[in-house]
C-alpha cells in the first residue's frame, strides 16, 4: 500500500531538515566543577569554591568511553555539532515512525 499524500509530505520535511542539520559529532557534553588536591586550596574551603567549569565531551568509541576536555574556544565551534547530532537522531526517529506507521495500516497484513 503505497504512502497517502500527507505521509509522502511529512517525509519530504523530514528529508529537509535532515539536509539542513549539518555536521554531527556523537556524545554528550557535561560541564563539570572539580576539586583539587591542595588541602588549603578555596576547594577545601567552607563553603567551597570549586574549580572550572570544565566542559567534558564523552563518547563510545569500540564499546569503551572516551573522554575528553574541551576549552572554551571548541565548545563554540563544536557544541552545536553535538547539538545537531541530537536533532538528526530525533529526525530519523520520526522518519522510523512514519514508515512503521505506514507498515503497520497495511491490511495485507491480515492475510
Amino acid at each position: 500500500m503505497p504512502p497517502t499524500p500527507a505521509q509522502q509530505a511529512e517525509a519530504r520535511r523530514i528529508a529537509r531538515a535532515l539536509a539542513e542539520v549539518g555536521f554531527v559529532l556523537p556524545g554528550t557534553m557535561t560541564e563539570r566543577l572539580a576539586r583539587c588536591g591542595k588541602p588549603n586550596c578555596r576547594c577545601h574551603a567552607e563553603p567551597p569554591v570549586l574549580h572550572g567549569p570544565y566542559h567534558q565531551w564523552t563518547r563510545k568509541v569500540t564499546a569503551k568511553t572516551v573522554t575528553r576536555l574541551m576549552s572554551d574556544e571548541q565548545l563554540d565551534d563544536y557544541g552545536p555539532w553535538i547539538d545537531n547530532e541530537r536533532r538528526l537522531r530525533s529526525l530519523v526517529a520520526e522518519l522510523e515512525s512514519l514508515s512503521l506507521g505506514i507498515v503497520e495500516a497495511d491490511p495485507r497484513w491480515d492475510r
